[in-house]
């Protein structure tokens, strides 16, 4: 039952397993989406109603700050939360929007310790355009 795994993974990190933040993380940590926090709210809501934006606001940073969920801010005013906190890239679809996880090794990045005026500490990259009609994922 994904409840009771929700508890248990709040409970591993120190974090109170409330009803909202049950309700909260039993999407959100299993999605396969990257939602923004009013997708949340709304897929949230469907089983939760009386849930409040200013609740899934302060859950999604609570869960990202302890690392449950990455944020990402992959387009101007846009800020979406992943469940797979592991590095890799995205690639977002032009046409639907929809924003699919590469894994990491799948793109090299080349003469990173070229830019030695910069202390990269973290990269990602965002690659945009159409998905082929292959039948699989990037």
């Amino acid at each position: 039952m994904k409840s009771q795994d929700t508890a248990t993974t709040l409970r591993e990190r120190g974090i109170q397993p409330s009803a909202h933040r049950i309700a909260v993380g039993d999407y959100v940590l299993y999605t396969n989406e990257h939602p923004s926090a009013d997708l949340v709210w709304k897929r949230v809501r469907e089983r939760f109603p009386w849930i409040s934006r200013a609740t899934i606001y302060n859950t999604l940073n609570l869960f990202a700050g302890e690392g449950l969920l990455q944020r990402l801010n992959l387009s101007e005013d846009s800020v979406v939360f992943d469940p797979i906190t592991e590095t890799h890239h995205h690639f977002i679809d032009e046409t639907t929007g929809v924003i699919h996880d590469v894994p990491w090794d799948r793109l090299e990045v080349c003469n990173i310790e070229s830019l030695r005026e910069f202390d990269v500490h973290d990269y990602q990259v965002v690659l945009r355009g159409t998905v082929k009609d292959s039948g699989r994922k990037p």
